[in-house]
């Protein structure tokens, strides 16, 4: 183990925990007054909720109610130290991570490793589509796509030339699971209810919402019927729902896709796309299943023991949409519950002396999936019973507050969702240059 790197004072077991999302966040509560040491590494300062990200982009929300910020919520735990930077290295022979911001670096040993970095978006080996499709996996991409939206409608305004206009208002939503239905519902209810009346040249009712997927339905995992339910209701509010459309191109004014039953190519004039159609785990996890040893899927998940552990080190855990094991869905729950559990074998090895081989294997306790579609509307599946509308839509409401971090989010978010069903407007449509890397004037500072 390298003498260079830090560890805390006190000689206590000492872990780290790369991450602050559900995974990293839920297993860093978990150590709470147990008999160890918890550094808490993550590139941003906060913890994002990362299923309520279209609601910002669609101004329902602002950042603060879905990312407070880490160091506030682990506050009142003396056992955590937060640290902000990217992790450059990590080293499972020799027991440490290294974290750089900027030009400062420090390296940092482990007895114990959790590995809860995420995912990023994938592309599916086209990454240049993300210059014109966006996807939706941080802050920044949320306010980027909100800049865009709003700025197709502003640019809507200026233009006399009608394709012009058309191409402006057309919105391809590549991706048609949660994220992509929840986002097609939203766009289309600030179209025809949030906008409306605000525009002199146009009527924004006539913007175009298209949702895509090269899936036969809509919301694969929640099955037919409920995949059917939501298509129908995307398509009362005015949503262009295209399945078996694999997309083949994206540029800066169209998108291309092939209709997968007769093979016929198609292209859409459209100036916002955005992209939720896949994920792609953290780089770290190939670098941990390069030295461990195994192997990683087309995902780039790390293939993990019934611990959670990797290969024959059974120190290191990788949680959430980092791993590998039995077809677990890539959904918030799966994250905490794996992040809880791998605390839990640490916290049992320290203070109980319980051996690796002594662990039980982690079991997967799954609590439903749910997606919301428009006010009013969602649709919920729990095992083998399934909600949709009105009572959909409450469940979702609760189970998304409840999860929310801290009273003041959870209040206030539930109060903007009070105001979204008995006022058309929403509060969070500010957008800035910068937003869309926009050359800011000289005298910007002034």
């Amino acid at each position: 183990m390298s003498n260079n790197s830090f560890r805390p004072e006190g000689g206590r077991h000492h872990v780290v925990i790369i991450g602050s999302g559900f995974g990293g966040l839920f297993a860093a509560k978990k150590f709470a007054g147990s008999n160890v040491d918890v550094t808490l590494i993550d590139r941003t300062n906060h913890h994002l909720f990362q299923p309520l990200l279209y609601q910002v982009a669609t101004g329902i929300l602002s950042t603060g109610e879905i990312a407070p910020q880490t160091r506030q919520i682990l506050r009142k735990q003396d056992n955590v130290d937060v640290i902000k930077g990217d992790v450059t290295n990590i080293d499972i022979k020799e027991q440490t991570v290294t974290a750089s911001l900027g030009e400062y670096e420090r390296t940092y040993s482990y007895d114990s490793l959790i590995v809860a970095a995420g995912a990023g978006q994938s592309y599916f080996g086209n990454d240049h589509f993300a210059e014109f499709a966006p996807g939706m996996k941080s802050l920044d991409d949320a306010l980027e796509i909100r800049a865009r939206v709003i700025g197709a409608f502003e640019r809507a305004e200026l233009t006399d030339d009608p394709a012009e206009r058309e191409r402006l208002l057309t919105f391809v939503v590549v991706g048609a699971g949660p994220t992509g239905v929840e986002l097609a519902g939203q766009l289309a209810e600030m179209s025809s209810r949030t906008l409306k009346d605000e525009y002199s040249n146009f009527n924004p009712s006539s913007a175009k919402i298209v949702l895509m997927d090269g899936a036969p339905q809509v919301l694969p995992p929640f099955g037919k019927r409920l995949g059917r339910v939501t298509q129908r209701q995307l398509e009362r509010l005015g949503v262009t729902v295209k399945l078996n459309a694999m997309v083949t191109d994206v540029t800066e004014d169209t998108v291309t896709y092939k209709n997968m039953k007769d093979d016929s190519v198609h292209t859409i004039s459209s100036k916002t796309k955005i992209w939720s159609a896949g994920v792609a785990a953290s780089p770290l996890g190939k670098m941990i299943a390069d030295q461990a040893g195994v192997e990683t899927d087309r995902a780039g998940k790390v293939s993990v023991n019934n611990d959670l552990t990797v290969g024959e080190y059974r120190n290191v855990f990788v949680v959430g949409d980092m791993m590998s094991l039995n077809r677990l869905p890539g959904v918030a729950q799966t994250a905490i519950q794996t992040g809880e559990y791998a605390a839990e074998q640490i916290i049992a090895g320290v203070e109980e002396e319980r051996a690796p081989e002594q662990r039980e294997d982690f079991e997967y306790f799954d609590k439903g999936s749910m997606a919301i579609i428009s006010r009013f509307s969602a649709v919920v599946k729990l095992g083998k019973v399934e909600f949709t509308g009105f009572i959909g839509w409450v469940m979702w409401l609760a189970v998304h507050v409840m999860f929310l971090v801290g009273f003041r989010n959870r209040f206030v978010s539930a109060v903007n969702w009070g105001l979204n069903v008995l006022s058309r407007d929403r509060i969070n449509l500010a957008t800035t240059r910068r937003q869309l890397n926009e050359k800011l004037p000289k005298d910007s500072a002034k």
